[in-house]
């Protein structure tokens, strides 16, 4: 049972089955969010789909490559790959080491046959004996790239055997080795890279460290300390909207982060450029633009006077004119701590019953709208919050729009001083803020080398075709020197017959003589149900 199951898991068209069973294994993959990639996606799916979520996650659906069945998917075709590539290149090694197939005793079997008279009328040089006709027929095969063996030279019908088509196997086994080393690489990267998050404000730096990243997501193999030492800064960022067409008037063009990139402590810093699909590689990390947004500079000053909150808020874009959520927390505010939630408008414009919206992504007008909060925000216990979130159970509401004092409204430069005397909120400055994904993978060079070796070998493999050739001379009182001749395929070869073709006119034109007919093509029963044998 042991072998049997070891020869299933180890055959070519099982190895296909897992391939294609491991492409359709990823798809889940790209239908739902991942943790790796976007934790806070995921949290906020399992929030919308309570019932539907917990069972995805359940079924790992979250984490499919990571997953059990994904990983047992990977490991069952990598082992097959092996299973299978070890006995066929040994098969390989010796077929090419070996001579080609001993010669048929009839060429009338062959699916390709034909025969060649020497010293026919037509001949332009004397007839050969059967022995220099075979060594002449071998150097003919050769120019044809096949490899050739001459055998029973010094009997009265010798002859010549031909292969070629060797790196059709080749390419095959060249494929499935290549797929072992894609998969190699990528376990590599999955061991050993890192993938993390990180929003910068204009004019603010990150330092790769682990500290420094907003989310980061190790390998399972991942060690600290082969971090790159590097540093960016974000100068300036720059987004082209387009202003001409009508019909996408508003929508981006272009993307530009001005950075200054320092690689490490002892090398200078130097001025460089990031877009969109144009990422900054720095000691194999490349450095991704996924996003951007505006980040409204607050000061909150407390009951007390005191400057509770100062600094960019960066804000969640919401829809294609930049309308962003943000909240604004302020802790340290005496004596109750301040919150803030609203929306932010890059283009703010009032309709006739007083509702803004935004009408375009540049910030021609912007305004804040917030209602505040005071109370605990309840970070002093230790429970991981959301910067991006509020949660006002627990907070007394200060200005809303459904409260008779109303929302706060603010436009660059404004202050609004909050009731009861609790402090004031300034809207200071309008800066923008990019959106990093920092990434490592160790593996991926390795992947791009193999994957192209694979469709190298593949290409190899599908135009390369496997054919076998025999040539026998054999002289006859009658007509002289005779050369026979049969051509054998290793599969389906619909251009076997234009081979025949070939290797008889190269033959006659060695000789100078004019063939007489078409070489003769083979009918199986199965090709033609009239003929039952020929």
């Amino acid at each position: 049972m042991l072998r049997w199951v070891w020869r299933q898991l180890t055959s070519m068209r099982t190895a296909l089955q897992l391939l294609l069973l491991l492409a359709v294994a990823a798809v889940p993959g790209s239908l739902f969010p991942q943790r790796r990639a976007n934790p806070a996606v995921v949290t906020q799916y399992l929030k919308d789909n309570p019932d539907t979520g917990l069972w995805l996650d359940r079924l790992q659906m979250f984490d499919v490559f990571s997953s059990v069945w994904f990983s047992a998917i990977y490991l069952l075709l990598f082992t097959s790959l092996v299973g299978c590539v070890l006995p066929r290149t040994k098969a390989h090694l010796k077929a090419l080491r070996s001579a080609p197939p001993r010669t048929p005793r009839g060429f009338s079997r062959l699916p390709q046959h034909g025969s060649i008279v020497l010293n026919s009328d037509g001949a332009q040089t004397p007839a050969p004996d059967p022995a220099t006709a075979v060594r002449d027929a071998a150097a003919i095969l050769r120019k044809l790239r096949y490899r050739v063996d001459i055998r029973d030279a010094d009997t009265a019908t010798p002859s010549v055997g031909a292969e070629r088509g060797f790196m059709k196997e080749a390419g095959n086994l060249l494929f499935h080795t290549a797929l072992i080393g894609v998969l190699i690489s990528a376990a590599i990267g999955g061991m050993f890279g890192y993938r993390g998050q990180k929003l910068i404000v204009e004019g603010e730096g990150f330092t790769n460290a682990l500290v420094g990243y907003d989310s980061f997501s190790p390998g399972t193999n991942f060690d600290p300390g082969t971090l790159t030492p590097f540093a960016l800064t974000l100068n300036d960022f720059d987004v082209r909207f387009n202003r001409d067409e009508q019909g996408t008037y508003g929508q981006p063009l272009d993307f530009t982060a001005r950075m200054t990139v320092q690689e490490s402590p002892d090398q200078p810093a130097e001025d460089r450029v990031l877009k969109v699909n144009a990422p900054i590689g720095i000691g194999g990390t490349n450095v991704y633009l996924v996003g951007n947004g505006y980040a409204p500079v607050i000061e909150v000053r407390d009951g007390e006077g005191n400057i509770a909150f100062s600094g960019p808020v960066p804000s969640q874009p919401t829809d294609s004119a930049y309308t962003s959520t943000i909240v604004i927390k302020a802790p340290d505010s005496n004596p109750d701590q301040l919150g803030f939630v609203g929306f932010f408008l890059p283009t703010a414009v009032v309709d006739s019953e007083g509702l803004a919206f935004g009408s375009d992504p540049d910030p021609f007008n912007p305004r804040l709208n917030l209602n505040s909060y005071y109370g605990d925000l309840g970070l002093d216990d230790g429970t991981p919050r959301s910067v991006y979130q509020l949660d006002t159970t627990d907070l007394i509401q200060l200005n809303g729009r459904d409260l008779d004092g109303g929302g706060i409204v603010l436009e660059p430069g404004q202050t609004y001083d909050l009731p009861e005397g609790r402090g004031s909120i300034t809207f200071d400055d309008l800066k923008r803020f990019v959106a990093l994904d920092i990434t490592y993978d160790p593996g991926k060079i390795g992947a791009l080398v193999f994957s192209s070796l694979a469709l190298t070998g593949l290409i190899l493999s599908l135009i390369t075709t496997r054919r076998r050739a025999w040539i026998k001379a054999s002289a006859t009182p009658e007509a002289g020197t005779i050369l026979e001749y049969g051509l054998l395929a290793r599969g389906e070869d619909p251009g076997l017959r234009n081979e025949a073709t070939r290797l008889e006119q190269a033959l006659s034109s060695y000789w100078g003589v004019t063939p007489a007919h078409e070489p003769e093509t083979l009918v199986r029963p199965s090709d033609d149900p009239r003929v039952r044998d020929r």
